[in-house]
Protein backbone atom coordinates (compact mmCIF):
# COMPACT_ATOMS: atom_id res chain seq x y z
CA UNK A 1 0.00 0.00 0.00
CA UNK A 2 1.29 3.46 -0.89
CA UNK A 3 1.43 6.35 1.57
CA UNK A 4 -1.88 8.18 1.88
CA UNK A 5 -0.40 11.52 2.98
CA UNK A 6 -1.27 13.25 -0.27
CA UNK A 7 -5.00 12.74 0.19
CA UNK A 8 -4.90 15.83 2.44
CA UNK A 9 -3.60 18.07 -0.37
CA UNK A 10 -5.84 20.33 -2.45
CA UNK A 11 -5.84 17.76 -5.25
CA UNK A 12 -6.56 14.85 -2.90
CA UNK A 13 -9.37 16.71 -1.12
CA UNK A 14 -10.96 17.68 -4.44
CA UNK A 15 -10.82 14.07 -5.59
CA UNK A 16 -12.44 12.86 -2.37
CA UNK A 17 -15.20 15.49 -2.60
CA UNK A 18 -15.93 14.50 -6.20
CA UNK A 19 -16.03 10.82 -5.29
CA UNK A 20 -18.38 11.58 -2.36
CA UNK A 21 -20.74 13.42 -4.73
CA UNK A 22 -20.71 10.48 -7.14
CA UNK A 23 -21.46 8.08 -4.29
CA UNK A 24 -24.31 10.28 -3.03
CA UNK A 25 -25.87 10.41 -6.50
CA UNK A 26 -25.40 6.61 -6.74
CA UNK A 27 -23.26 6.91 -9.86
CA UNK A 28 -20.44 4.86 -8.30
CA UNK A 29 -20.17 2.48 -5.36
CA UNK A 30 -18.12 3.20 -2.24
CA UNK A 31 -15.89 0.26 -3.23
CA UNK A 32 -15.10 1.88 -6.58
CA UNK A 33 -14.35 5.19 -4.83
CA UNK A 34 -11.90 3.37 -2.55
CA UNK A 35 -10.20 1.79 -5.57
CA UNK A 36 -9.85 5.25 -7.17
CA UNK A 37 -8.27 6.61 -3.97
CA UNK A 38 -5.85 3.69 -3.78
CA UNK A 39 -4.84 4.30 -7.41
CA UNK A 40 -4.40 8.02 -6.62
CA UNK A 41 -2.11 7.09 -3.70
CA UNK A 42 0.06 4.93 -5.97
CA UNK A 43 0.12 7.45 -8.82
CA UNK A 44 1.00 10.52 -6.72
CA UNK A 45 3.75 8.66 -4.87
CA UNK A 46 5.23 7.37 -8.12
CA UNK A 47 5.03 10.77 -9.82
CA UNK A 48 6.75 12.56 -6.95
CA UNK A 49 9.45 9.89 -6.72
CA UNK A 50 10.20 10.14 -10.45
CA UNK A 51 9.74 13.84 -11.20
CA UNK A 52 10.83 15.84 -8.13
CA UNK A 53 14.57 16.42 -8.11
CA UNK A 54 14.92 19.20 -5.52
CA UNK A 55 16.83 18.34 -2.38
CA UNK A 56 16.97 20.00 1.02
CA UNK A 57 19.69 19.56 3.61
CA UNK A 58 19.24 20.55 7.24
CA UNK A 59 20.11 19.43 10.73
CA UNK A 60 17.29 19.19 13.20
CA UNK A 61 15.93 16.87 15.84
CA UNK A 62 12.80 15.06 14.76
CA UNK A 63 10.37 12.39 15.83
CA UNK A 64 10.63 8.97 14.16
CA UNK A 65 7.59 6.71 14.48
CA UNK A 66 6.26 3.93 12.22
CA UNK A 67 8.88 4.66 9.54
CA UNK A 68 7.82 8.34 9.35
CA UNK A 69 9.89 11.37 10.38
CA UNK A 70 8.13 14.48 11.71
CA UNK A 71 9.96 17.80 12.03
CA UNK A 72 8.66 21.14 13.29
CA UNK A 73 10.85 24.09 12.26
CA UNK A 74 10.56 27.65 13.58
CA UNK A 75 11.63 30.89 11.85
CA UNK A 76 12.39 29.26 8.49
CA UNK A 77 13.72 30.90 5.33
CA UNK A 78 13.15 29.31 1.93
CA UNK A 79 15.46 30.62 -0.78
CA UNK A 80 15.32 30.18 -4.51
CA UNK A 81 17.53 32.04 -6.97
CA UNK A 82 15.84 35.44 -6.62
CA UNK A 83 13.15 34.71 -4.05
CA UNK A 84 13.16 34.63 -0.25
CA UNK A 85 10.17 33.45 1.77
CA UNK A 86 10.16 33.64 5.57
CA UNK A 87 7.68 31.69 7.68
CA UNK A 88 7.17 31.38 11.43
CA UNK A 89 6.58 27.63 11.55
CA UNK A 90 6.81 24.66 9.17
CA UNK A 91 5.83 21.06 9.83
CA UNK A 92 7.53 18.47 7.65
CA UNK A 93 6.33 14.86 7.47
CA UNK A 94 8.79 12.66 5.61
CA UNK A 95 8.30 9.05 4.56
CA UNK A 96 10.67 6.65 2.83
CA UNK A 97 9.66 7.00 -0.83
CA UNK A 98 11.40 3.73 -1.68
CA UNK A 99 9.35 1.76 0.83
CA UNK A 100 5.98 1.61 -0.93
CA UNK A 101 5.11 -1.61 0.87
CA UNK A 102 4.46 0.33 4.06
CA UNK A 103 0.99 0.67 5.50
CA UNK A 104 1.58 4.19 6.87
CA UNK A 105 -1.36 6.62 6.79
CA UNK A 106 -1.97 10.09 8.10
Amino acid sequence: MAYQLYRNTTLGNSLQESLDELIQSQQITPQLALQVLLQFDKAINAALAQRVRNRVNFRVLGIFCDNVWTFVLNDVEFREVTELIKVDKVKIVACDGKNTGSNTTE
